[in-house]
C-alpha cells in the first residue's frame, strides 16, 4: 500500500512539476512566446548547444545561417526598423561574438533593437584559457567587448537564470530609447537542465506603458511658442519614425501651418511630397530646409540629436542660428536635450504622446495661418532655387552616369511602400540631398555609426520583415566588397533581395575629403593597380552570378529604368552593377568640420539658378 501510494504521490508531483528543460531549448521557447521568427547567425563549439534546441523548433523559430557575423547583426537591425519588433542573432565565443560589435554599434546608435546571444567557453574552463577565450583581464570576457554598444549584457552561468534574463533583456530592448541587448551564454549552460519555467512575456512586460508623455503645463507653452512665432520650422528626427508619429506630426504641422524639415535618419517623419516638406537638413541636405532652418524664430525639434552631420559641425549660420533661433526640443532621452544647443523650451517624452498633446492643446487654441504668410512667400523662392538646380542633373544622360541619374531612376522604380536601404559612402550624400519618400520605415540607413555593409547584409532582415514588399539595397562598391558574403546567405535562404551597386573604383567619400585638403595627394581611397595605377575594374554582376545569383552591369543611363524594373520582378536574389561617374560631387548646402582642420564650407551658389541667397557662407 505504501509502494502505491508513492508511485501515486510521484506521479501527482511530475504533473505539478515543470517540465525539465535544457538551457537552450527554454531560450528558444521564450522567443517563440515573443513572437520571434528567426535567429540569424553562424554555428560555433560554444553555440552548439542550442543549434540542437533550435534543431527540434525549426517548424516555429527558423535559423538562418550567415557567412560572417556582422551580416547577421545588420540583418537583425534592419528587421527592427520595418517591424519595430526584435529577433534575435547567434554567434560562438572568440572571434565569432568578436564580429558582431560594428553591427551592434549600428543599432545601438540608431536606437534599433536586437538580442544579441553569443556562445561562450564551458562554466568549467572558466579562466583555464581554452580555445577562444577572452580570460586575460577576466574570465569569458565576452560582455566588455559589448559594452559601449549595448542597453545591458547579461551573462548567465547557470540554466536557472535564464528566466529572468530573458525577460528582462526584452523589456530593456522595448522600453525608453530602443537598444540591443545581449546575453552572453556558456556552451554547458545551454545544454544543462532546469526545472525553470519559460516566462510569459504578457505577465511581464507587454502591458509596459513605454510612452510617457509630457507635462501639460509645458506642452502649453510650446503650443504659445509656435503661435507667436512668424518663422517656425518643424524638424522631424529619427524618433518621430520609432514612435510611429507620422500621422500626427502631419496633422500638427497642418494645423498650425508650419514648414517642416527633417533629419536623413527622419525620412518619412511625413510625406515627403507633401507641400509642407523642404527635405533634408544638414552638410548634404536640400537648399530649402537648410535656408529655413538656419533662418526661423523658432525650430521644433522632434528626436533629434543635433549630429555634426545635420548641424554643420555646430558651426553658427550654417544650418542653424541658435541662438537666436529659439530652440523647442522633444526626446525621450533626456540625455539628448540640450546637449548641442541650448533650449528655449525641452519636453522629454515620447514623440508621438508628446504630439498627441500637442494636438489637443492646439486644437482649442485660435491658429491665424496669415502670420506666416510671408515666410512660406519666401520659402516659395527658396523651393523655385532648388528645382531649378535639379531639374538640370536628374535627367542627364552622360557617361559615365550621373550619380543624380542613378538615384532618379531607383525612386521611380521603386513603388510607394518599396523599401530602400542605403549604405555608407558619398552614394549616401546623393541619397540624402535627392530621395524623398512618402512613408516612414522605408528608407532604412546606419547613421549615427555609419556602419559600412549595413545596406549589404541589412537588405536580407528588411525582405523578412516585409516579404510582400520590394526591397532593394543601393551600396557603394567599397561597403559591397566588405560584405559581399550576404549574396550567398540570400541564395540558400531563398531570399529575394536586390542590390544596386554604384561603381566609382574607390572610397570617394574620403577621396572627395583628401583631395579637398591636400589637391594632387591621393592615396589609398581609389582602387588601383599598382603594377600601373590604373583603376581595378571589378565584375560585380559575374560575382553575383559566381555566387548564385543573377547579375548584371549597367553604363548607358537608358537602360537603368528597364533594368531595375526587371530585377525588382525577378524573385530572386539579384545584383544591378551601375558605372557611376566617380568625379561628380554632390553640392555641399551646409558645412562640415574636422578640428583642426579648415571647415568646408557650402559650395552651392543660389545665384546661378536665378534665385535668393539665403545660406551663409
Amino acid at each position: 500500500m505504501a509502494i502505491k501510494l508513492d508511485v501515486t504521490l510521484r506521479k501527482e508531483m511530475e504533473q505539478l512539476s515543470p517540465k525539465s528543460l535544457k538551457g537552450g531549448e527554454l531560450i528558444a521557447d521564450y522567443l517563440i512566446a515573443e513572437g520571434v521568427p528567426f535567429v540569424v547567425g553562424l554555428c560555433g563549439h560554444g553555440n552548439v548547444g542550442f543549434l540542437n534546441a533550435l534543431y527540434d523548433r525549426a517548424d516555429r523559430l527558423k535559423f538562418i545561417s550567415v557567412h560572417h557575423e556582422s551580416v547577421a547583426g545588420f540583418m537583425a537591425d534592419a528587421y527592427f526598423r520595418v517591424r519595430h519588433r526584435p529577433i534575435a542573432t547567434l554567434t560562438s565565443c572568440g572571434p565569432g561574438s568578436a564580429n558582431m560589435p560594428i553591427a551592434v554599434a549600428s543599432a545601438m546608435m540608431d536606437s534599433s533593437a536586437f538580442l544579441a546571444i553569443t556562445g561562450n567557453v564551458p562554466t568549467s574552463q572558466f579562466n583555464h584559457g581554452p580555445f577562444q577565450e577572452t580570460y586575460r583581464y577576466f574570465q569569458a570576457d565576452a560582455t566588455q567587448i559589448f559594452r559601449p554598444y549595448v542597453k545591458r549584457s547579461f551573462q548567465a552561468s547557470r540554466a536557472e537564470m535564464l528566466p529572468t534574463m530573458l525577460r528582462q533583456a526584452f523589456k530593456t530592448m522595448l522600453t525608453g530609447r530602443f537598444g540591443p541587448v545581449q546575453l552572453d551564454v556558456p556552451l554547458d549552460v545551454f545544454i544543462e537542465e532546469t526545472a525553470a519555467a519559460v516566462p510569459v512575456p504578457g505577465e511581464w512586460h507587454r502591458e509596459i506603458d513605454a510612452r510617457p508623455a509630457a507635462d501639460p503645463a509645458t506642452v502649453a507653452r510650446a503650443v504659445d511658442l509656435l503661435l507667436h512665432a512668424e518663422r517656425p520650422v518643424i524638424m522631424t528626427g529619427h524618433g518621430t519614425v520609432i514612435s510611429e508619429a507620422a500621422g500626427e506630426l502631419t496633422a500638427l504641422a497642418r494645423l498650425l501651418h508650419i514648414p517642416v524639415v527633417n533629419t536623413p535618419n527622419g525620412k518619412g517623419g511625413i510625406d515627403m511630397f507633401d507641400p509642407l516638406s523642404l527635405g533634408d537638413v544638414g552638410r548634404n541636405g536640400t537648399y530649402p530646409a537648410n535656408a529655413v532652418a538656419q533662418s526661423c524664430d523658432v525650430l521644433f525639434a522632434i528626436g533629434c540629436r543635433f549630429d555634426d552631420r545635420v548641424s554643420s559641425s555646430w558651426l553658427p549660420g550654417y544650418s542653424f542660428s541658435i541662438p537666436p533661433t529659439k530652440l523647442i526640443q522633444i526626446d525621450i532621452d533626456p540625455e539628448e536635450l540640450g546637449r548641442n544647443y541650448p533650449v528655449a523650451l525641452g519636453l522629454v517624452g515620447d514623440a508621438r504622446s508628446v504630439l498627441r498633446q500637442l494636438l489637443a492643446e492646439a486644437g482649442s487654441r485660435r491658429v491665424a495661418h496669415d502670420r506666416t504668410a510671408r515666410w512660406f512667400e519666401q520659402i516659395a523662392r527658396w523651393q523655385r532655387v532648388w528645382s531649378s538646380h535639379l531639374e538640370q542633373i536628374v535627367g542627364s544622360d552622360a557617361q559615365p552616369i550621373h550619380p543624380a541619374r542613378l538615384v532618379h531612376e531607383v525612386r521611380a522604380a521603386l513603388p510607394r511602400d518599396g523599401i530602400l536601404l542605403v549604405d555608407v559612402g558619398v552614394h549616401h550624400n546623393w541619397i540624402v540631398q535627392n530621395w524623398r519618400t512618402a512613408l516612414p520605415q522605408t528608407v532604412l540607413q546606419s547613421w549615427g555609426f555609419a556602419s559600412m555593409g549595413f545596406a549589404v547584409g541589412g537588405v536580407l532582415g528588411a525582405k523578412l520583415a516585409a516579404p510582400d514588399r520590394p526591397v532593394v539595397s543601393l551600396c557603394g562598391d567599397g561597403g559591397f566588397l566588405m560584405t559581399a558574403n550576404a549574396v550567398v546567405t540570400a541564395v540558400e535562404a531563398g531570399i529575394p533581395a536586390v542590390w544596386v551597386v554604384w561603381n566609382n573604383s574607390g572610397y570617394l567619400s574620403i577621396r572627395d575629403l583628401q583631395v579637398g585638403l591636400w589637391p594632387n595627394r591621393e592615396i589609398g581611397t581609389s582602387f588601383r593597380k599598382e603594377s600601373n595605377g590604373e583603376l581595378h575594374d571589378i565584375d560585380y554582376a559575374a560575382m553575383a552570378r559566381a555566387m548564385g545569383a543573377q547579375g548584371r552591369r549597367i553604363t548607358q543611363p537608358a537602360e537603368l529604368g528597364a533594368a531595375l524594373r526587371e530585377a525588382l520582378r525577378a524573385g530572386v536574389p539579384y545584383v544591378l552593377e551601375v558605372i557611376v561617374d566617380r568625379d561628380i560631387l554632390p553640392p555641399a548646402i551646409g558645412g562640415w568640420a574636422l578640428p583642426p582642420l579648415p571647415a568646408a564650407k557650402p559650395n552651392f551658389h543660389p545665384d546661378s539658378f536665378g534665385g535668393e541667397g539665403g545660406i551663409r557662407a
